[in-house]
Parts: structure tokens; sequence; C-alpha cells
């Protein structure tokens, strides 16, 4: 009976502090139409912190490349309502793309308003983490802009450290992958000569 309730991998329900419910999984073609819907719920910050710059709308295109990872370099998760892909509000996003040619993969990660500053962001990133440890890849990075101090606390809190990025008001935060954790979401444990 408990096999039958398992959640397949990737897989987590959760309850935020709000009392919302949310199911973190790998994103699915049939979320491209509630990612452009909820796109237009997003406020213009939000959409910076992502994208690094301002855009209007999510395009069909944008969404649809989004939904349809490439599972050999790429990995996208969502925080969505626990109901079936394409009918579920999805309130966050988070995507690592491994870079052509590196043992390196770039970090992304949105979570709405409606639900930030719960946790979801960390619970996003470990797993992130967690798969890059998997692809036995050496870094994981993102750039973040200087003024995002969510992003910033969080990302220094898993253990990145901080560069220059490559335009001025830009940071680039950077995981060696290589050093262990010693539970996940702890700083990586230092490494012994």
């Amino acid at each position: 009976m408990a096999a039958r309730n398992r959640l397949p991998p990737w897989h987590q329900e959760l309850r935020l502090t709000n009392g919302r419910e949310v199911l973190i999984r790998p994103i699915r073609p049939d979320d491209a139409l509630p990612l452009r819907a909820g796109f237009d719920l997003l406020q213009p910050e939000e959409v910076r912190h992502r994208f690094l710059y301002a855009l209007k709308e999510l395009t069909q295109e944008m969404a649809d490349r989004l939904c349809r990872p490439d599972p050999h370099t790429e990995f996208v998760l969502v925080a969505a309502e626990p109901l079936p892909p394409g009918e579920a509000l999805v309130g966050a996003v988070a995507r690592a793309a491994v870079i052509p040619n590196t043992r390196s993969a770039e970090f992304a990660i949105l979570v709405s308003h409606y639900i930030a500053e719960m946790g979801l962001g960390r619970q996003l990133m470990q797993r992130l983490v967690r798969w890059a440890r998997g692809k036995r890849l050496d870094h994981l990075y993102g750039d973040v802009l200087e003024h995002n101090q969510p992003m910033l606390t969080l990302a220094k809190s898993l253990g990145f450290r901080r560069e220059h990025g490559d335009a001025p008001g830009m940071v680039r935060v950077v995981l060696d992958l290589k050093k262990r954790a010693t539970r996940p979401g702890e700083p990586p444990a230092a490494v012994e000569n």
C-alpha cells in the first residue's frame, strides 16, 4: 500500500508556512500555458531578478522551450499547486543547464512574491545542487543582480562564493561541487590538505 502512495523521483509535497500546499516536481510540456498565464502576475522586479532584464511577456516559444528541457544537459523544476500539469498554477521555477564543453552548470530561480520568503528557494536550490552533483559536474553558478539580497544570502548560506559578474551591478555566485557537504543545505565541509 505504501508503494502506491510513493511519489516519483524529484517530486515532493510541501506545506509552506502560510499553509499553502505545493508540489515540487520536474516541469512538463503541459506547464507552458500556466507559465504564460502566471507570468502576468509577476512584479517587474521579480522578472528582472530572474531574466536580468525587463521582459514584458513570456512568449509561447520561450514557454515551450522551458517546458521541454534536454534531459542530458538541463534540469527544470516547478513548485506548483498539487493539481495535474496544465491545470496547476506554477509559483516557482528553478533551472540548471550544463554549459557546453565544460563541467559547469548555470542556474536560475524565480519564486513568485505570493510564496516568497517561505523557504521554497532553498528547497529548489538544494535539488539543483543534488542534480549537478549527480551529473558529476565541478561547479554550479548563477549571475545575480547585486541588489537581490535574498538570493545572495541564500547562495552564501549554501556555500556559494561570490565573484565579480560579467556586467556592472552583477555578482556571480559559484559552488564548488567537488567539496562535500556535511548535510543537505549546509555549506560544504572544508577540504583538508
